[in-house]
This record gives structure tokens, sequence and C-alpha cells, in this order.
């Protein structure tokens, strides 16, 4: 039997101390009580009013401050509050939302890249804080929030080409300048349309997803559509891409949009194991290339098929959601260090190779907006159906 090295023994057991007897599963409310504690203190450790990008294990340090994530935690923190009376949660949202004002960008765009990593503003990043911006305005009227959106919103309608893609303003921190999972982005501005009544947001974002379809193939894997290796997509920009399609199709009454993201989430559900451990990237035939699990992909993955319950009443979708939930309990601590405790990895086992040894923000963030929709649609909690957005 081959012998380990000292050191080898040493990362086998820090790994395992992540991966190894963790909880079992509890109700929904616990762990969403949990994944809000802590991201209340990874906005805690910022002090500025932003949310820490991540919690950086081997090294036990904070990121700093990450514009694009704290923008659509905001719409998260409302949600729960209105879920468990929490006012404290309410004042952290408007914190978040004046935080992002303090720093947009002279263009009306967003930073790239957590606090201090660039000065250029980048599509992605830009629609996830109109998220928070409209959801802000929708909770506190103050026009403020909605001047920040519309300022965004023009940006990227600006920026946009005339077939609806954007090429310009990618992430300098993807190395990917086309991408699909764009559609996110073009949904805000649908949600920008919901607060102002101006035609030209909504219609930009038609034309995006229209682009997006032309990226399509006939089995509904979409081209272009990864941070890193098209061939292979992260569950967590398939969930991105087929949310903004799924959104803009419902707020546009477009249903080839609708249908384009339903094709995406059953070939999900068809990959779902019992267990719900998914695989965390896939080909384009819809075949696992890798073993390991992208929790975040996950989580959004278990959001989109709740909301596809609540569009067609189809409950293999809200069946989805609670068994891929199922898995990721199993792998959020509900005990010890406050620096893990309620957090979600980025993937599972940690050394998976999505934000490996890391507890990024939007892994806990969208955990937690799985488990209240779980909730909802399946009567344990109440929920607000408009707060499904962001």
């Amino acid at each position: 039997m081959t012998q380990l090295s000292p050191l080898a023994i040493k990362w086998r057991t820090l790994m395992e101390s992540f991966d190894v007897g963790l909880s079992a599963p509890q109700d929904n409310r616990v762990h969403l009580d949990a994944a809000i504690r802590w991201l209340k203190l990874a906005q805690d450790v910022t002090g500025n009013g932003g949310v820490a990008q991540t919690r950086l294990i081997k090294s036990g340090r904070w990121a700093p401050s990450y514009p694009e994530t704290t923008g659509y935690i905001i719409p998260t923190l409302y949600r729960y509050a209105a879920l468990a009376g929490d006012d404290d949660c309410r004042a952290r949202a408007r914190r978040m939302a004046d935080w992002e004002i303090d720093i947009q960008h002279p263009t009306g765009g967003v930073l790239a890249g957590a606090l201090g990593d660039s000065d250029q503003p980048t599509i992605f990043n830009t629609g996830q804080v109109i998220f928070g911006w409209v959801r802000a305005f929708e909770e506190e009227g103050d026009e403020r929030y909605r001047a920040a959106a519309m300022r965004a919103s023009d940006w990227l309608c600006d920026v946009m080409d005339p077939d609806g893609c954007w090429r310009q303003w990618g992430s300098p921190m993807t190395g990917k300048q086309i991408n699909t999972y764009n559609t996110r982005t073009a949904w805000s501005l649908a949600r920008t349309f919901d607060i102002t009544g101006e035609r030209r947001y909504l219609d930009a974002a038609v034309r995006n997803a229209e682009w997006a379809l032309t990226q399509a193939r006939a089995n509904g894997f979409l081209d272009n559509n990864c941070l890193q290796d098209n061939a292979q997509p992260f569950t967590h920009t398939i969930a991105y891409a087929m949310r903004g399609l799924l959104e803009i199709g419902a707020a546009a009454g477009r249903d080839d949009l609708i249908a384009a993201a339903r094709r995406i989430g059953d070939a999900m559900i068809a990959a779902l194991p019992a267990d719900g451990r998914l695989p965390g990237r896939f080909d384009n035939d819809w075949q696992p290339t890798v073993k390991w699990s992208c929790l975040t992909g996950d989580c959004q993955l278990g959001i989109n098929w709740g909301r596809l319950f609540q569009l067609t009443g189809d409950t293999t979708y809200r069946d989805a959601t609670t068994r891929i939930l199922g898995f990721v309990k199993r792998t959020q601590k509900l005990d010890g260090a406050p620096e893990s405790l309620g957090a979600i990895k980025g993937a599972h086992p940690v050394n998976g190779s999505y934000h490996p040894w890391q507890y990024p923000n939007w892994a806990t963030k969208f955990y937690a907006d799985a488990l209240m929709m779980d909730s909802a649609n399946t009567g344990g909690g109440r929920y607000i159906i408009r707060a499904v957005h962001g």
C-alpha cells in the first residue's frame, strides 16, 4: 500500500474536516437562519457596507468587498426581512445599496472584480447591482436608488451591439468577452422597466435573449457560456443563462424564451442523481465532465426549478429543488467557528475546481434564496412571489 507523506496526510485531514461528518439536513428555516447570519458577518468584516467577496479557508482571510454580488445580496436580505421580521436585514440592505451608489462608476456601470481589482466597469457586474437598486427602490421609495439603476441601465443599453450581444466591457477576470450568461444581466434591464415603464429597457433585454437563442443547440445547450471553458460550462453559468431566459420570457410574454429555459432545466433534472449530488460541469451533450459539485450552481438550479414550478405547476420541478437542497444542506456547517458556520463552499469536495478552498458569498446568497423558494413551493413558509427578483 502506498504510504502518504506527512504533508499529504495534513492536507487530506484538512479537507476531510470540511467534507466529512457535516450537519444532517434539518428544517429549511434552521439552515436559512444560519446562512443569513454568515452573510451578516461577511458584511461586518469589511467595515464599508459591502460584503466580503469570499472567505479564504487556507489562509483564514476575508477578501475585500465585492460590488457585483453585494448588489444581488440586497434582494435576499429584503426577502428574509419580510419572512423573519428582521429589521436589521433591512438596514443592512440599505447600507449595501448606499455603498453601491458611492462606488458607481462615472459611466453608470459597476466595477469589475472585488474592490481594488479594477477601475473599469463591466457588463455582468452592472446588471447584478441593478437588481439591488431596483429592489431597494421598491422597498424604500428612495429616488436615489431608481436613479442609480437607470444610469446603470442606460450604460448597458448604450454599449449593447445592435444584435443584442455585449461584445465590449466583458470582465477582465474571466478572459471570455462574449457570454450567453449575460441573459441574467439583460433580465436586470427588465427589472428597471418594472420601476420606470421605459420600454427601451425591456426591448434591450429581449434583444439579448434573442441573441442568446442563436447560441443554442437543438438540445438546449448554450455555446459561449462559461467563465473558463466553453466546452464544459459550470452549472453556475448554465443556471445564470437559464434564469435570464426564463425571467425575460415571463416579463415579455415570450413563450419561446421560457421554452428555451425549460430545455436547460429539463436536461439538468435528467442528470440529477437520487441523492441530489449534481456534477459541476457539463459538455454540449449534457454529459458530466467532473465528479465534484459546484454548490453555487446547485442552489441556482434549485431556484430556477422552483420558478418553473411556479410558472407551469409541474411538480417535477418543485421536487427537484427539494432534492438538490437535501444534498447542499449536508455540506453546510451548523456549528463551529463563526467564519464557516452557515456558509456554503464553492465546491464539494472543498478542493473541487470552482472557487476551491473558499466560501464565496454568492454561494450562500443563492442557497438562502433556494431555501426560501423551496419553503414557499412546498407550503413550509411565507414567501412573496415578487421577491424572486435578483
